[in-house]
């Protein structure tokens, strides 16, 4: 488990490259957008875009563990299907091939035969990252890779990506929007029970390098399985801490019942706005926020399963809203990774229904349930 970690951390820093490419050549970037319709299309907007940068990540991601861990490669799912539709209205599944010039010529049915395109995206796809200074060593996950399952979300908050606003990021702040908040999430977890055991999170476009133009990224990780909770987040250095009452991060849609009710308890000053829900969770893992909620079934199993893991491995979790306020006692019921929604179809299938609320801390958790029962 502790050389899956690696890997992950590896190939989550190849797949934030690939995003960063696609950011910088602005003409490759115009052709790599394809709206989702149908069963994988997101309720929540109006328009929800599937791009090739998104299909490739998640590709190169399963190509990459499932060759180091074939007992895995079954047991990989992502938020995007494979194929990909060029303008000629041929389906292409997007796979990644053996060598450079092999990955090029399939890129290059899906980019209309652009082969300058096709090329700079092998190059990515195919180029070894610099190497990941997260310091793993001496990590033992009382855990066998063939009791786990990976959740990709391979450019989470994929609107703030398309529309690439390159807003300045505060130290201490919450970015409310921009390319801060698209995120690569890969989540482990526990085939037999659901629960998050391992989470890494690549933020591609954490800070820009003024003079050549580049952007930099972050990587987080953690790990919680048995007595062992890990993570590369301190909270010495976020300055979590148990303050009360809580703030709390929401969604600028959250209904307005929401809005009201967490006012009353944290003060309006105390309520924030951010997009991305991996990207708000994150701001809870980093002490920005001390809860995100969210009371819509809008987000997926890829988006909170590498999060959660990191939030449980710092003794917070993501609680399932609606089940959690049933519960008459003060127990919550965590989010669970191993199962579909049998009455979903298409992406619904994997949605987490009962909106959610994500938390450091525990006594913050029933703060906010508090106020909340009753309301929804």
């Amino acid at each position: 488990m502790a050389e899956l970690l690696r890997l992950l951390l590896q190939v989550s820093e190849k797949a934030a490259n690939v995003a960063r490419v696609c950011r910088q050549e602005a003409p490759l970037f115009q052709l790599l957008v394809q709206e989702k319709t149908g069963d994988d299309k997101n309720k929540k907007f109006v328009q929800d875009f599937k791009t090739l940068a998104d299909v490739i990540i998640q590709e190169v991601i399963r190509h990459e563990v499932g060759a180091q861990f074939p007992e895995i490669v079954d047991f990989i799912q992502g938020e995007e299907s494979n194929k990909f539709e060029n303008g000629l209205g041929e389906s292409v599944t997007v796979t990644m091939r053996g060598t450079e010039e092999e990955t090029a010529a399939l890129l290059a049915t899906v980019l209309d035969g652009d082969l300058t395109a096709a090329a700079l995206l092998a190059r990515a796809i195919h180029q070894d990252p610099t190497a990941v200074g997260a310091n793993t060593d001496g990590l033992n996950v009382p855990l066998s890779t063939s009791e786990v399952g990976i959740w990709i979300d391979p450019i989470d908050a994929t609107s703030q990506y398309i529309e690439g606003r390159e807003e300045v990021l505060e130290e201490g702040h919450l970015s409310p929007s921009g390319l801060h908040c698209a995120l690569v999430l890969i989540g482990v977890y526990r085939r037999s029970t659901g629960e998050p055991v391992m989470g890494v999170i690549n933020q591609p476009f954490n800070q820009k390098d003024h003079k050549s133009g580049r952007w930099q990224g972050k990587l987080f990780w953690g790990v919680s399985c048995g007595d062992v909770n890990a993570c590369s987040v301190s909270h010495t250095k976020t300055g979590l801490v148990k303050r009360q009452p809580p703030s709390v991060v929401l969604s600028s849609s959250e209904k307005q019942v929401v809005k009201d009710t967490l006012s009353s308890l944290c003060g309006p000053e105390k309520l924030m706005y951010a997009s991305g829900a991996g990207y708000k969770i994150l701001c809870v893992i980093q002490g920005l926020a001390d809860a995100y909620v969210l009371s819509e079934g809008s987000t997926f199993k890829w988006d909170s399963c590498a999060p959660h893991a990191l939030l449980r491995a710092l003794g917070g979790g993501v609680v399932d809203l609606t089940e959690s306020l049933k519960c008459t006692s003060k127990a919550s019921v965590e989010l669970t990774y191993h199962q579909p929604y049998v009455e979903g179809k298409g992406a619904d299938r994997w949605a987490n229904y009962g909106g959610l609320v994500a938390y450091g801390d525990c006594s913050q958790l029933s703060s906010i349930m508090e106020v909340l029962r009753g309301k929804l």
